[in-house]
């Protein structure tokens, strides 16, 4: 059986699926290696390292072209107007961020290429299945990015410094959404000496933020049945989230750094500060919205792009994980790794759909789309 490793053309994106030290692994499992010519460059991985473990350096076709093909982004056009989705081969199997819910028509054109997806998005958030969470490895490098960017846009230190010309206080940063983005961030935040707060629509992760060093912010809201199913904040009324902007206003005025990672599975990110609140803050505040691609919970961010309001800067966040590619690309590597050992064994295709990692992750198979929820939304 023959894995691929396709290079990942998307504009921005430096992470490779697979590590050279991940090639080992597979080997050991009786698969044969076909990485794509400058595949992990980008990521800090040049094509020797791959060929010193035993993976065979071939062109773009061939690798789209193997049994099991792994990317990191759903497959596209390239620019040189290779289709990959055509190049994949009908029976194939590929793994990747396959965007399910978000484009369930990408679903539809897996399935008529008869082509078998397992999507990263969907692997169940179950503890068997804690090695493959890809969104969770991703979204914890995002988050400490996200405080990074911040840091440096803000015109300020974030700890509290004392020295012969006087006391400098610690910077005042609030976290919207105390996910696994969201805590990241609370701790690098910390670990920089800036005063923490944080909100979140669930009361449940109060014990998590407080244990990070971060001050739980209550409001005035009824969040009882704010959880969905895997832990994520569930979609609200639109009353709900007006009276949550309103409320939330005054903590983001009196906020040095916002970071917003408000996210509804499926769903536009909800709409959490309205540009009224950004205009009141200090002039050099600093907004890193990571929800800037799916709608924004900043009103004012604009998807891969900082924009200034009223003397405010707003970080319109796309694919950090990328901007930190290497170590995104080893952790993405070893959830790969772990699902593909599960999925094979003894070098041989081994797919049982009653287990609840294979069936819950799988998009696509045998020519039709295995996902209910992707398949009616592709219906709609």
């Amino acid at each position: 059986m023959i894995v691929g490793v396709a290079r990942e053309t998307a504009a921005g994106e430096r992470r490779v699926a697979l590590v050279p030290d991940a090639v080992k692994a597979l080997r050991a499992d009786g698969l044969e290696l076909a990485v794509e010519t400058g595949a992990g460059v980008a990521a800090g991985f040049p094509d020797a390292a791959y060929s010193a473990q035993g993976a065979k350096l071939v062109d773009a076709a061939a690798a789209l072209g193997a049994d099991l093909v792994l990317k990191v982004q759903a497959p596209r056009v390239r620019e040189q107007g290779l289709d990959e989705l055509a190049a994949l081969r009908a029976g194939a199997l590929l793994i990747g961020f396959l965007r399910p819910l978000d484009d369930p028509q990408g679903a539809r054109r897996l399935a008529e290429r008869n082509v078998t997806a397992f999507a990263m998005e969907l692997v169940p958030r179950i503890t068997r299945a804690q090695a493959m969470d890809a969104l969770s490895s991703q979204s914890n490098l995002a988050g400490y990015r996200a405080v990074i960017l911040a840091s440096v846009e803000h015109p300020k230190i974030f700890p509290m410094m004392v020295t012969a010309a006087g006391t400098l206080t610690a910077a005042r940063v609030l976290v919207i959404g105390a996910g696994v983005a969201g805590l990241q961030a609370i701790a690098t935040a910390r670990r920089l000496g800036a005063v923490v707060e944080a909100y979140d629509t669930r009361p449940a992760v109060r014990e998590q933020v407080e244990s990070l060093g971060g001050r739980f912010v209550e409001l005035d809201l009824e969040t009882q049945d704010a959880e969905g199913a895997g832990g994520y904040a569930k979609a609200q009324s639109d009353e709900f989230y007006q009276r949550q902007r309103d409320q939330l206003a005054k903590r983001v005025v009196a906020s040095d750094v916002v970071i917003t990672t408000a996210l509804v599975p499926g769903a536009r990110a909800p709409l959490l500060i309205e540009e009224g609140a950004v205009r009141a803050m200090r002039p050099g505040s600093v907004i890193v919205d990571l929800a800037a691609e799916q709608g924004g919970n900043c009103a004012v961010a604009v998807p891969g792009e900082t924009v200034e309001v009223g003397g405010v800067r707003v970080v319109g966040a796309a694919n950090l994980a990328s901007q930190v590619a290497t170590h995104a690309s080893q952790l993405y590597s070893r959830n790969l790794v772990t699902l593909v050992k599960h999925l094979v064994k003894q070098g041989e295709l081994k797919l049982d759909f009653a287990d609840e990692i294979t069936g819950g992750t799988c998009l696509a198979h045998a020519g039709r789309i295995a996902n209910e929820a992707v398949r009616l939304r592709a219906e709609a």
